[in-house]
C-alpha cells in the first residue's frame, strides 16, 4: 500500500534509499504509546506538554541501526510519526472541560477519537501550503526541528554518532529512573510533593509556592531562559502585583490560602487569558504576509507539476488539489459528529443552523490557527508555543457564535447544552492547533536531512491517527481514578487541568452573561504593554520576554510556574558550560535528552499511579507517613530533590565530554 502511495505521488525517481516504510510507521506507533500517556499527564498535571521529536529520534536510531537498510530519512519518518502522536496529546487541554461541566461522565471513545482525528488531520492538511512560507522562505529558527535534524545527522554520520544514540538513550533511561523514583517517593509522602506558603500583604494577600518536580524543571531545561524569565514576568505581574490589588480591595478574615486562592482562580486568570489573547492577535497580525506568499507559493508549484515541469524531491508536498479534496472530505464526519452530539438533546431542532455554523468557524478559524500556531513552533519551538492561548481565543469566538444564534438567557440545560457545544468544536479546532504546532518543525527537520515532504505529511497523518487512538483510553484512566479540580467527585490526587478549566469557564462566562470582561480587558492593556516591553528589547538585542510566555506565568500556578523558571535557569546555566566542550552541540543534545528523560519518567509514572489508584480504590496507596512528618517531609524533600537534580546534571557532563 505505502509503494502504491508513492508511485502515485511520484513523477520523478524516488530516492534510492529507505524512508516511508511500514516498519518505521509501526516503530513510531509504538513509541507514541509512551510518549503520548506520558504528554496527557504532564499537560493535566501542569499544563505544559513537551516536544517528542527528539526523544523519539534517539530511540529510533538506537532500535533501528541493529536492523538491515535503517536510514536517516527512514529515522526521520519513525520521528515524525511519534511527535504527531505525542503532540496531540494537548487536546487535553480543552476536551476535560465536558467532564468539569458534568456534560461527561468519562471520554466516550469514538467520540474523543474523532475529535481528536478530525481536528489533527485536519491540521497537516491546513499546514501543508504552510511549509513554503514559514519553513522554506523565512528565516524562523525552529530550534526543535533544527535539534531534531542534528541528532539524526550524528546518528546516521558515523561510528561515533550510533555511540552518541547509545549514550543518549541512557541518559534519557537514568534520568527517567530518578525522576520517576522521586515521584513515587513523593506518592508515599515520605517527601513533600509542593512547598507553598500563603500571607497577608497590608490589606491584601498574596503567597509563594514551588512543585518538588523533575518534570518541571525538565520542562523548564527546553523552554529555554528567555520564555523562563517571560514566566517568571508573568508571576511577578499576577502573583505579586495584581493578586495583592486585587484581595486589598475585599478583605477577608480567616483562611489566607482560600481568599488569596479564590481570587486567583476568579480574577486573575482572566487577567492572564486577557494577556494571552492580545499576544496571539499580535502574532497572527505579523505572520499574515508570509502566510499569504506560502499560499500563492504552493499553488504555483501546484501549476508547475501540472505542466510537466520537473519538481526537486525537497520541493514536493502532497498535492494541493489533494489537500483541497481531504479537508473538505473531513467536513463529512465532522458534520455526523456534531449531529451525534446535538440529536435528542436539549438542542435537538437547531441541527441544521449549529452544524453549519461550526462547519464554516472550523474552516475560517482552523486556517487562521494553523498560521498562527506554525509561526510560533518556529519563533520559540513547538514546547514553548502555548497553544492554550489560541484555546482560548477559539473558545471565545465559538460561544459568541452561539450567543449571536440563541442569543442569553437560555434555559441552565440549554445552556449547559451550548456550553458542551462549544467545547467540541473548540477540540475539533484545537486539534488544528496542536498539529501544525508541531508538523512545521518536523517539515524544518525533513527539510535539514533532505527527506521528500510528502512522505513526511503521509507520515503525519499515520501520527494523528495513532495518537487518536491512545488519547481516550489514558484520558478515562486518568479521569476515573484521579478525577480533575473542580469536576464532581474529585479527589485529593485531581489533576489541575489548568487550561480546561479555564477555557470552561469562558465558555460557561460568555453564553452565562457573567464572564469577566472587566478582567480580561485589563489583561489585554497589560498584554499589549508587554508586546512594546518586548519589542523594545528585541531592538536593544536584549533578553526578550516573548509576551505569550508572561500571560502564561500569569494564568498558571505558581507552584507550576516557579519550578518550570527555575529549570531554564539550569538549562541555560548547562548550556553555556555545553558551549566550551569541543563538541557543543552533542553536549547540549545530552542536556536536551536529561530534561526529556526528567518529564518522560515523572509523567510515566502518573499513568501508572492511576492505574494503582484505580486497582487499590485509594485516594492514597501508597502512603506510609502521616500529618506529623510533614515538617522532616518539606525540609528533607527539598534537600534530597535539589541533590538529585544537581547529581543528574554532574552525570550528563560527564557523559557529554
Amino acid at each position: 500500500m505505502l509503494e502504491a502511495m508513492q508511485a502515485t505521488h511520484s513523477p520523478a525517481p524516488e530516492h534510492p534509499i529507505r524512508e516511508l516504510t511500514a516498519r518505521g510507521i509501526l516503530l513510531g506507533g509504538l513509541i507514541t504509546l509512551l510518549f503520548t500517556a506520558a504528554n496527557v499527564y504532564l499537560g493535566l498535571k501542569v499544563g505544559l506538554t513537551f516536544a517528542t521529536s527528539i526523544p523519539a529520534a534517539v530511540i529510533s536510531m538506537a532500535i533501528l541501526r541493529y536492523l538491515p537498510g535503517a536510514t536517516i530519512l527512514e529515522n526521520n519518518i519513525v520521528q515524525t510519526v511519534a511527535s504527531a502522536a505525542g503532540t496531540l496529546a494537548a487536546i487535553i487541554f480543552v476536551l476535560p472541560g465536558l467532564v468539569m461541566i458534568g456534560w461527561w461522565q468519562g471520554f466516550p471513545y469514538l467520540t474523543t477519537a474523532a475529535i481528536t482525528a478530525t481536528g489533527g488531520i485536519l491540521g497537516v492538511m491546513f499546514s501543508v501550503p504552510l511549509r513554503r512560507a514559514l519553513v522554506v522562505d523565512t528565516p524562523l529558527p525552529f530550534p526543535e526541528g533544527r535539534a531534531a535534524a542534528e541528532v539524526l545527522k550524528v546518528g546516521a554520520g558515523s561510528r561515533e554518532g550510533a555511540a552518541e544514540s547509545a549514550r543518549g538513550l541512557w541518559v534519557i533511561v537514568w534520568t527517567a529512573i530518578v525522576s520517576a523514583g522521586f515521584a513515587i517517593l513523593t506518592q508515599t509522602r515520605l517527601v513533600a510533593a509542593e512547598a507553598a506558603l500563603w500571607f497577608r500583604a497590608g490589606a491584601g494577600a498574596t503567597g509563594i509556592s514551588g512543585g518538588l518536580s523533575f518534570a518541571l524543571i525538565g520542562a523548564g531545561h527546553l523552554v529555554g531562559l528567555s520564555v523562563g524569565m517571560a514566566m517568571l514576568a508573568g508571576i511577578v505581574l499576577g502573583w505579586w502585583i495584581v493578586l495583592p490589588i486585587l484581595t486589598a480591595a475585599a478583605p477577608q478574615a480567616g483562611d489566607v490560602a482560600a481568599w488569596a486562592g479564590g481570587v486567583f482562580r476568579s480574577d486573575v486568570r482572566f487577567f492572564g487569558a486577557g494577556v494571552i489573547g492580545v499576544a496571539a492577535i499580535w502574532t497572527l497580525l505579523r505572520i499574515i504576509g508570509p502566510v499569504v506568499n506560502g499560499v500563492r507559493s504552493a499553488l504555483a508549484v501546484s501549476r508547475d507539476r501540472r505542466g510537466g515541469v520537473a519538481i526537486a524531491l525537497g520541493d514536493r508536498d502532497l498535492p494541493i488539489g489533494l489537500v483541497g479534496l481531504v479537508s473538505l472530505g473531513m467536513l463529512l464526519p465532522i458534520g455526523i459528529l456534531l449531529w451525534s452530539v446535538l440529536t435528542g438533546g436539549p438542542l435537538a431542532g437547531s441541527e441544521g443552523v449549529l452544524i453549519a455554523g461550526a462547519l464554516l468557524f472550523v474552516v475560517v478559524v482552523g486556517v487562521v490557527i494553523a498560521a498562527v500556531c506554525g509561526y510560533m513552533a518556529g519563533l520559540i519551538g513547538a514546547s514553548n508555543s502555548p497553544v492554550s492561548g489560541i484555546g482560548i481565543l477559539s473558545i471565545l469566538a465559538a460561544s459568541l457564535m452561539l450567543v449571536g444564534l440563541f442569543g442569553r438567557g437560555t434555559p441552565p440545560e440549554t445552556t449547559q447544552a451550548l456550553v458542551a457545544y462549544a467545547l467540541i468544536v473548540t477540540g475539533i479546532v484545537f486539534g488544528v492547533a496542536t498539529i501544525s504546532n508541531d508538523n512545521l518543525q518536523d517539515l524544518k527537520t525533513g527539510q535539514l536531512v533532505g527527506a521528500t515532504p510528502w512522505k513526511q505529511q503521509v507520515a503525519l497523518v499515520f501520527g494523528v491517527i495513532f495518537g487518536s487512538l491512545v488519547v481516550p483510553p489514558v484520558l478515562n484512566l486518568l479521569g476515573s481514578t484521579l478525577g480533575f479540580v473542580g469536576a464532581p467527585g474529585a479527589g485529593p490526587n485531581a489533576l489541575a487541568a489548568p487550561q480546561a478549566a479555564l477555557i470552561s469557564a469562558i465558555a460557561k462566562g460568555v453564553l452565562g452573561g457573567d464572564l469577566n470582561w472587566a478582567m480580561i480587558g485589563w489583561g489585554a492593556l497589560a498584554g499589549a504593554g508587554v508586546i512594546v516591553l518586548d519589542e523594545a528589547l528585541g531592538r536593544a538585542n536584549k533578553l526578550r520576554l516573548p509576551p505569550l510566555g508572561v500571560g502564561l506565568g500569569v494564568y498558571l500556578p505558581m507552584a507550576v510556574t516557579l519550578p518550570v523558571v527555575l529549570g531554564a535557569v539550569i538549562g541555560a546555566s548547562y548550556d553555556r558550560w555545553a558551549r566550551t566542550r569541543s563538541d557543543p552541540e552533542a553536549a547540549e543534545r545530552m542536556g536536551v535528552l536529561a530534561a526529556t528523560g526528567m518529564i518522560v519518567g515523572e509523567s510515566l509514572w502518573g499513568v501508572a499511579f492511576a492505574g494503582i489508584v484505580y486497582l487499590t480504590n485509594s485516594d492514597a496507596p501508597l502512603a506510609v507517613a502521616g500529618e506529623a512528618w510533614e515538617t522532616p517531609a518539606l525540609i528533607g524533600g527539598t534537600l534530597l530533590f535539589l541533590g538529585l537534580v544537581a547529581a543528574i546534571y554532574r552525570y550528563v557532563r560527564r557523559v557529554a565530554v
